[in-house]
């Protein structure tokens, strides 16, 4: 068999700068990798030595996507660091905050990063012009998430209202009763989100994935609760990372993990969906029985039902919450972590999201340890496309790699937040002929 190289050079609908190399030999896949070698950013050696306040504004920098996420995961694990618990109306608005990133982040990938893949479009220009009803509700609803990150966090873009502890300002009653008529209709939108996601073709592919979330008593986790998996995993937050082990590979600058070294696993809203459907609020319940699919659902593809009904729950318990919510005597509760080590999950829009604080008797940060969602799902992704492009290798080059690049998209990975690309290369030969390696 002759030598076959497949490149795509920009996907501008994957953050980051990566690479896919897949090698066959005899019709079948030897090998597959997710190279990701856009340069580490440092965010951990850049919060040592800064005073622990600082923190949630140096991690919310991270991601322009999901800044609640890391500013939530800091400030959890700051408080627990200092042995305190933020309730009340405080922990409602986090949880309102979080509402509008889900909102924001998971509209963006549904239906203007991924739904093209199904639909077999190049980009969301394209399916605007034979979809343009879906994509105005869309940025309706996206503006949705992004006004109730402004109005809790500030801004849209990297929140500066969040401290540990608390806000600087709290909302008033009447700025948040401000949101009702459009959180209601919302509801309508994500649910007819949710009604045409569920009618996309998704390619037959299933995997017996380990599926992991946040699990809370009473609640569709966010921000709490134990740390389950369908395999019988049921751990404290303070026990993530004995569990999870972290390993460097030679193709990636992030490094990957696994569960006690050697099981791979999946994070995000599939995971969460799996594992907390009993926690939906009443039109997501009712939107997951019209899809008509028995759980678990073990197609990675249906990701984008998942992420839909996401958004329904999200604009359903922001009503919710806004409805129960009285200004709190004070924007936020005093906190010292100082000579303390502190750790939290809480779930980003892509994931478990993993923080670890040490603050020395100064107030100033020791270590800091972050474990984002993508991380945690490179080697699943990996291993989706070892097992799904045997079938595959007939297509024509441009059909593979389409195909290859939905099954990435389907996890909504955020590699970083800047240039966006994803090269695939596909060396073809026979085994044991040496094929060279085509380069990024």
């Amino acid at each position: 068999m002759s030598e076959r190289v497949v490149k795509v050079d920009y996907l501008a609908r994957v953050e980051g700068e990566g690479a896919l190399y897949l090698r066959v030999e005899d019709g079948r896949v030897a090998e597959a990798r997710l190279e990701i070698f856009e340069p580490p950013r440092f965010f951990e050696a850049f919060l040592r030595g800064r005073h622990f306040s600082e923190a949630p504004d140096i991690t919310s920098r991270i991601c322009g996507i999901c800044p609640v996420a890391y500013l939530m995961s800091t400030c959890h694990a700051l408080e627990a660091a200092a042995g305190v618990r933020v309730d009340g109306a405080l922990r409602l608005l986090r949880r309102l905050l979080y509402c509008g990133e889900w909102i924001e982040s998971h509209v963006l990938h549904v239906a203007m990063l991924h739904a093209p893949d199904f639909l077999g479009y190049d980009d969301a220009l394209q399916m605007a012009r034979e979809h343009p009803d879906l994509v105005r509700r869309a940025l309706r609803l996206k503006k949705l998430g992004n006004e109730i990150m402004r109005l809790l966090g500030g801004r849209e873009i990297h929140p500066i209202n969040v401290r540990v502890g608390g806000f600087y300002r709290v909302p008033t009653r009447a700025e948040l009763t401000g949101l009702r008529r459009e959180l209601e209709w919302g509801c309508e939108a994500a649910r007819d989100l949710v009604d045409w996601t569920a009618g996309l073709p998704q390619p037959a592919f299933e995997r017996d994935y380990e599926f992991v979330a946040l699990r809370h008593e009473s609640e569709y986790p966010m921000n709490e609760g134990r740390i389950v998996s369908n395999r019988g995993l049921d751990l404290g937050q303070d026990e993530f990372a004995e569990r999870v082990v972290e390993h460097h590979v030679a193709h990636s600058t992030a490094l990957q993990t696994t569960l006690d070294g050697r099981r791979e696993y999946v994070v995000g809203p599939l995971a969460r969906l799996n594992l907390n459907a009993d926690r939906l609020t009443p039109l997501a319940a009712d939107a997951l029985q019209r899809v008509g699919r028995a759980l678990p659902w073990r197609n990675p593809h249906a990701g984008i039902v998942a992420r839909s009904i996401e958004v329904l729950f999200a604009c359903e318990e922001a009503l919710r919450l806004i409805a129960g919510y009285r200004p709190p005597a004070e924007p936020f509760v005093a906190v010292d972590p100082a000579g303390a080590v502190g750790r939290a999950c809480t779930e980003a829009p892509r994931g478990t999201l993993y923080h670890r604080f040490a603050v020395g008797a100064d107030g100033l940060l020791e270590e800091a340890h972050i474990i984002p969602p993508t991380a945690q799902n490179q080697r699943a992704m990996e291993e989706d496309l070892r097992q799904l492009a045997p079938p595959l290798l007939d297509l024509p080059d441009a059909a593979l790699s389409w195909r290859c690049e939905q099954a990435v998209r389907n996890y909504d990975p955020c590699i970083s937040c800047s240039t966006h690309y994803l090269k695939v290369h596909v060396e073809r030969g026979r085994r044991g002929e040496t094929v060279p390696r085509a380069v990024p």
